[in-house]
């Protein structure tokens, strides 16, 4: 196309300096570039994903926007963004080929589209090296029961459908170190550290049983101690002690009905994907036994994110219960 133009600019100076032999001649050559259509249509699409994905974040985070809904429209926008990413490297192609217009919209056109599928490559990573667990339980032969656990609409998300046993199985071997905690300590000193913890990890508690117990008014935030419940000495502070063997069945029964409850909620800090939680306090002669149950409110699979929680809500207890020995 340059060459037929430069011909016939050619050709025509040539007849005008003939026509006009005293005349000077002045001649301007300058070179279209073709343009990569494709370069400019993904940086649209990709643009289009990006802000799909970037609403559907703040709409479930901070808005009313429920979890599958949240879900489905990430896919979405993963998948706009993967239409995006072979135009944009047409787009580079004929930038190297021929010098098309386009270069710098296919670049933009790959970061815009690399936010999207990024997120759904890193859920994917996820969901196929974590077990395919909703829920974990720090005592997996008695798990703590859910005071009230309402259905959720699950919508086109699976739910779950292999047997308990198999959940146990594959919680142990994915993570072991997971367990309950058992303090030396009377039960309403370590509900204070509970409660500590709970509003450190931003757990929200919307629940109780056993609370309203004689024994555990004192421990209620408001309430002065009797005078017979004086601060313990330092070396009365409840610490984390091992687990002892699994007690005999009659026993386990007949501690169930001292059992302290605690159910709560919460959600993952960027996300926002939530989270029903119960934590059991139990008493036994002077130790008390901290158990804790996470699990994903959608879904048959929680990314490995129930243990994470789980965890960080007992070493956030281990923290409060320490800082009263430093008090």
């Amino acid at each position: 196309m340059g060459r037929v133009s430069l011909s016939r600019v050619m050709f025509y100076t040539d007849r005008h300096a003939v026509a006009n032999p005293g005349t000077a001649v002045s001649m301007t050559v300058r070179y279209v570039r073709p343009v990569s259509h494709s370069a400019y249509a993904a940086r649209r699409m990709g643009l289009a994903a990006l802000v799909l994905f970037v609403l559907a974040l703040l709409a479930h985070r901070f808005g009313p926007l429920r979890t599958p809904d949240f879900l489905a429209l990430v896919l979405m926008s993963a998948a706009i963004a993967a239409a995006a990413v072979p135009l944009a490297l047409v787009g580079l192609i004929r930038l190297w080929q021929k010098g098309a217009e386009g270069g710098m919209a296919s670049a933009k056109a790959l970061v815009y589209a690399g936010v999207p599928l990024g997120f759904v490559a890193a859920g994917a990573v996820l969901y196929l090296t974590r077990p395919p667990l909703n829920e974990v339980s720090t005592d997996l032969e008695d798990v703590p029961a859910f005071l009230s656990r309402p259905q959720y609409d699950q919508q086109w998300l699976t739910t779950v459908a292999t047997t308990r046993a198999a959940e146990r199985q594959a919680q142990l071997a994915a993570y072991p170190g997971l367990a309950g905690r058992r303090y030396e300590g009377a039960l309403d000193r370590v509900l204070q550290g509970v409660e500590a913890a709970a509003i450190s990890a931003r757990i929200d508690i919307t629940d109780r049983k056993g609370v309203e117990l004689p024994e555990l008014q004192d421990a209620l935030p408001g309430q002065e101690p009797q005078p017979d419940d004086a601060v313990a000495e330092v070396g009365e502070v409840p610490i984390p002690l091992p687990r002892p063997e699994p007690a005999l069945p009659g026993m386990v029964a007949s501690l169930a009905d001292q059992d302290v409850l605690l159910q709560g909620e919460t959600e993952t800090l960027v996300l926002g994907l939530p989270f029903d939680i119960v934590i059991r306090l139990r008493e036994d002669v002077e130790t008390t036994f901290v158990d804790v149950r996470v699990a994903s409110r959608y879904g048959a699979h929680d990314l490995g994110m129930s243990a994470e929680i789980a965890d960080d809500f007992l070493d956030r207890l281990d923290a409060e219960l320490l800082g009263i020995a430093g008090g």
